[in-house]
């Protein structure tokens, strides 16, 4: 099947993957990579101009600034015109996303609606590990920008063989897994996905695709784990040695993670669909949901890990991965502000203590690696018991067992009115009441963490739009 009919088929039909021979990066006639070229450059640049005229909503409010607009939106489009042909997978998509700008441009830049193009780009179709993308969409970019700006990324697909053997058995038909290569300013921040709903568009379309720049995280992971592990004298076991010193290792290690958690947060024992339903609810409940994904994936590795090949190597690599990714970094990561990533890297870190098989004695960190297995997955199994037995919970009711069972294991604040017991008033009345009781650092860090995070501090600002590259 060609690749233009292969993406025919993903708009109205099941995922595939697409293998070829084409090479890693596109070039032109002179030689130079695509993120060298005029073309992109210009792009870029204009891309980067038209955000100081947008408004958060995407739109150009200021009639003033249109006549600029509309220079700026035409260099965008003949740009993408310049640099299809190095994108012929993606024909269909860069076609659509030079009418969508030249309708918003036509229509006097008013809020943008993107969805044609948005619809044509699949590339959950092309997971051809080295295959590139140009990508432009108004967007607003998680952990960057919240507003709506025309962002420009050039990216690569990250799809070893063994991720391709694996997706046999862990399926995840919507995962992509990327490279970056350059963007605009809203990546040039703490955001390591590119994710179809934050594109502006009139209706919201049935999504079926996700991505990661598996690149980025695996930087991050790399340049937090060896300064932490530094600070607390820890020996780091021979496979996190590894991955400290080889940047390709860590994303394929990350890909692997983040194929299994993705498809998680849809399998087991739900109390319906604890996460993707967009709903107001305590923000210790999106811990525990990004944790079970994690644990989930770490379980699976326990298993995978027993054997040889990549596909066992690297499963032992994820186990090491998810650890200290989650208590070096995670932990101690972003504001205090209902922070549910830190959340769950804290209570990790104090589950592993209080069952023996993490010490901090005498001023340095060790692990008893033979009993961690067993120890993560205990964990796990306690938050798929709380799931289970909610499945039989009202919405409240699940929400004070799952604090039970955070308080159990991290110490809330000393004035909560969660861990004091919520008044009979919020008690008998609407969720809001509940979710209005939680502080914004309902569980603050814990003293190791508080001298941790006052040494990272640095480190951790200093991984601000990392790519691999950087690594």
């Amino acid at each position: 099947m060609s690749l233009t009919a292969s993406l025919a088929k993903s708009i109205i039909g099941e995922p595939e993957v697409v293998e070829d021979d084409r090479v890693t990066q596109p070039l032109v006639e002179d030689g130079r990579p695509v993120e060298q070229q005029p073309a992109w450059l210009a792009l870029k640049e204009a891309a980067t101009a038209l955000q100081q005229l947008q408004a958060q909503d995407g739109s150009v409010p200021d009639p003033a600034d249109h006549p600029a607009a509309r220079t700026l939106a035409a260099t965008i489009a003949a740009a993408i015109r310049t640099l299809a042909p190095l994108f012929p997978h993606d024909e269909t998509y860069l076609a659509a996303s030079i009418v969508d700008i030249e309708q918003w441009a036509d229509g006097g830049f008013g809020v943008p609606d993107f969805l044609a193009s948005l619809v044509a780009f699949q590339p959950q179709q092309h997971r051809v590990d080295g295959l590139a993308h140009l990508v432009v969409f108004p967007m607003y970019t998680q952990n960057g920008s919240r507003s709506r700006f025309v962002e420009a990324v050039l990216c690569e697909v990250i799809w070893p063989e063994f991720v391709a053997e694996l997706e046999h058995t862990y399926t995840n038909g919507l995962f992509v897994s990327l490279r970056l290569i350059d963007f605009t300013p809203g990546y040039d921040t703490n955001s390591a996905v590119l994710f179809p709903e934050t594109v502006a568009m009139r209706e919201v379309p049935t999504f079926t695709w996700g991505a990661i720049f598996q690149d980025r995280e695996a930087a991050r992971f790399r340049r937090v784990v060896a300064a932490a592990s530094d600070i607390t004298k820890l020996e780091v076991p021979a496979g996190t040695a590894r991955m400290l010193a080889d940047q390709r290792l860590t994303e394929e290690v990350f890909v692997m993670w983040d194929l299994i958690h993705d498809r998680s947060h849809m399998r087991g024992d739900l109390p319906f669909d604890p996460f993707m339903i967009k709903q107001r609810m305590p923000f210790f409940l999106y811990s525990l949901e990004e944790l079970r994904c994690d644990l989930t994936a770490f379980r699976a590795c326990v298993a995978l890990g027993d054997g040889e090949g990549e596909i066992a190597d690297r499963a032992r690599l994820v186990q090491q991965a998810v650890i200290f990714d989650r208590i070096f970094r995670f932990a101690i990561t972003g504001s205090r502000v209902r922070n549910y990533d830190g959340l769950g890297g804290q209570l990790l870190f104090a589950w592993l203590h209080q069952h023996g098989v993490l010490h901090w004695t005498d001023t340095q960190l060790a692990f008893d690696w033979n009993e961690v297995p067993a120890a993560v997955i205990a964990l796990s199994d306690a938050i798929d018991r709380l799931y289970w037995e909610s499945i039989d919970r009202p919405k409240v009711a699940h929400w004070l067992a799952a604090y039970d069972l955070v308080r159990s294991v991290v110490t809330p604040h000393p004035a909560s009115q969660w861990a004091r017991g919520l008044p009979d008033d919020v008690l008998a009345g609407a969720p809001k009441g509940y979710t209005d009781a939680v502080l914004d650092d309902e569980f603050p860090l814990s003293m190791f963490f508080e001298a941790l995070e006052k040494k990272m501090r640095d480190v951790i600002a200093g991984t601000e739009g990392i790519t691999g590259r950087d690594a």
